[in-house]
């Protein structure tokens, strides 16, 4: 028998969002209590040592076809539309959501109140609606819980309303298919339908951020974020999905901010969220402790990781139902994680990139205008299973290191990001986290470890003034030497058993390059042109 937990409801009710003869509302319940419900409502399974475990059916990953935005007249001239922010009609927002409040009377919601942005004079009050039990848990971890007086004055700036088990009729409701995600800037309102991965809700509240920062000068970032002996030295790692930034950033001798989402405002950077949002592939005890003790945690989500049905131990190295099996936690369960979530300038930059050609080197120092021109580039693979339909690494270029979700043009974020390396002295590197010795298929994965000794010594200090030689093609600065990494390793083409074959493939990614970047060439300076491949 569930026991009732005292009301922590807003005055701010859910009328105003449109909904009316709803069944029972559980307004920002505990961790312990929403366990309970999604046990109650067979939503998922306790495993070993206290994780919930879930399964998300058929979508365990990003639905990027499936996101439009509203267009009307706050957005029409705004947005950067095109293939990733497709434009949809109020009309047909409308609609959908009259549909969707329709669909939920009778049944039992869930609800939290949050906010996005640790800084307190841009974080962004929002509010999570669920149909299920698991998935306000996971709103609950991955965004940052107000005071319980916060709570009952909580007035949302942004609504995010999920029902996984409604679907639109896409020939009359004009979506691309049953699944939706839209979002409607006039409206402040998210709509998420016919998908259960949670990732839809954290990454649609990056959206909304995306668009409203910049424009208070502020850069929002696909990145993590770690500082060392104080919070002024701090770093930043971005890349996309399994690039490694909530690995590289979970470091024991460092004091973790945040492992994906962060702003970068006058006075320094800033988490986004109250929780980190893992891939667990293949995790091991010995490579990612931290990441590895929160899978075996009450207060952890656990999506799609198999495991034994008997002992409830989990398998993290079976793919049965995905590659992108995740852990959702609290950062602050982690033991040197920061509580503020707050820290000063970065002094380093690091772009992380998988290169599943196998030419890129392990690491690269970069000067401002091959800095631009890497961010504008966003060169990595798409990693197995982060978007439905990819079933293994493929190269592809993503704005910013995180195109689908950037409303604005790229090049707003491009010049923030310059204005503020440049007002702020922080060097800039390129870490190439994917292949070696030949492609995909050919080569091998680089070596966690030497990664990780390679991270050290940037953010040591060790390779600021290190002796470097020019790559030939990609004219990056690769350093000759680099401590407890074997120095053969470090210049890509000595790593290929054909060098004829590397010679072919660094061209063709080189021209890769020069042809994803034509379409940002009539707003990039010469300077920053210049910086790219020498085709």
């Amino acid at each position: 028998m569930l026991v009732a937990e005292p009301s922590l409801a807003s005055s701010y009710g859910l009328e105003n969002h449109g909904f009316s003869d709803l069944g029972k509302v559980y307004w920002n319940l505990s961790t312990a209590a929403l366990y309970e419900h999604a046990l109650r409502n067979r939503e998922g399974q306790v495993v070993h040592l206290g994780p919930l475990a879930v399964r998300t059916g058929s979508h365990t990953g990003r639905s990027p076809n499936d996101k439009f935005i509203v267009r009307d007249d706050t957005t029409a001239d705004t947005v950067w539309w095109g293939k990733i922010n497709r434009p949809f009609a109020p009309d047909d927002f409308a609609n959908l959501h009259r549909q969707m409040t329709a669909y939920l009377q009778q049944k039992d919601v869930y609800v939290q109140d949050c906010f996005a942005g640790a800084d307190p004079r841009y974080r962004l009050p929002i509010r999570v609606v669920n149909q299920f039990a698991w998935q306000n848990l996971f709103a609950r971890i991955m965004f940052i819980k107000p005071t319980d007086e916060e709570r009952l004055n909580h007035v949302p700036q942004f609504t995010v309303i999920a029902a996984p088990f409604f679907y639109a009729k896409p020939e009359i409701d004009r979506t691309a298919s049953p699944t939706f995600i839209l979002i409607d800037f006039t409206r402040k309102m998210v709509l998420i339908g016919g998908t259960e991965y949670a990732g839809e809700i954290k990454k649609s509240i990056f959206s909304v951020l995306n668009y409203m920062l910049p424009r208070q000068s502020v850069l929002s970032m696909h990145c993590s974020a770690n500082y060392g002996k104080d919070k002024h030295d701090c770093a930043i790692f971005f890349g996309l999905s399994g690039t490694g930034k909530t690995t590289l950033s979970a470091d024991p001798n460092r004091t973790l901010v945040g492992d994906d989402e962060h702003g970068w405002a006058d006075d320094g950077i800033f988490n986004f969220e109250g929780g980190c949002y893992a891939k667990v592939i293949r995790l091991s005890e010995e490579g990612e402790p931290e990441i590895y003790e929160k899978t075996r945690s009450f207060g952890t989500v656990l999506e799609n990781v198999v495991f034994d049905l008997q002992t409830r131990r989990l398998d993290l190295d079976d793919e049965l139902y995905t590659e992108n099996t995740r852990a959702a936690y609290p950062v602050a369960t982690i033991s040197n994680a920061d509580q503020t979530g707050l820290a000063g300038h970065p002094k380093n930059v690091i772009f992380l990139t998988a290169d599943a050609f196998g030419v890129l080197p392990p690491v690269a120092k970069l000067t401002p205008e091959q800095a631009m021109y890497h961010f504008i580039s966003g060169y990595t693979a798409k990693v197995a299973g982060t978007e439905r339909g990819v079933t293994e690494p493929s190269a592809t270029f993503s704005a910013c290191f995180g195109a689908p979700f950037l409303p604005l043009h790229p090049t707003t974020y491009a010049d923030l990001l310059r204005e503020k390396i440049n007002k702020h002295g922080s060097d800039v590197w390129l870490i190439n986290t994917g292949w070696t010795g030949g492609p995909y298929g050919v080569g091998h994965r680089m070596s966690l470890g030497h990664t990780r000794a390679i991270v050290t010594a940037v953010l040591n200090g060790d390779l600021k003034h290190a002796e470097t030689v020019e790559d030939p093609v990609f004219g990056v600065r690769i350093p000759t030497s680099v401590p407890n990494v074997p120095s053969e390793i470090l210049t890509p083409r000595k790593t290929w058993a054909d060098k004829a074959a590397y010679d072919e493939k660094a061209l063709d990614l080189a021209r890769r390059f020069k042809q994803n970047f034509e379409q940002f060439a009539d707003q990039a300076s010469p300077e920053v042109l210049a910086a790219g491949p020498k085709v």
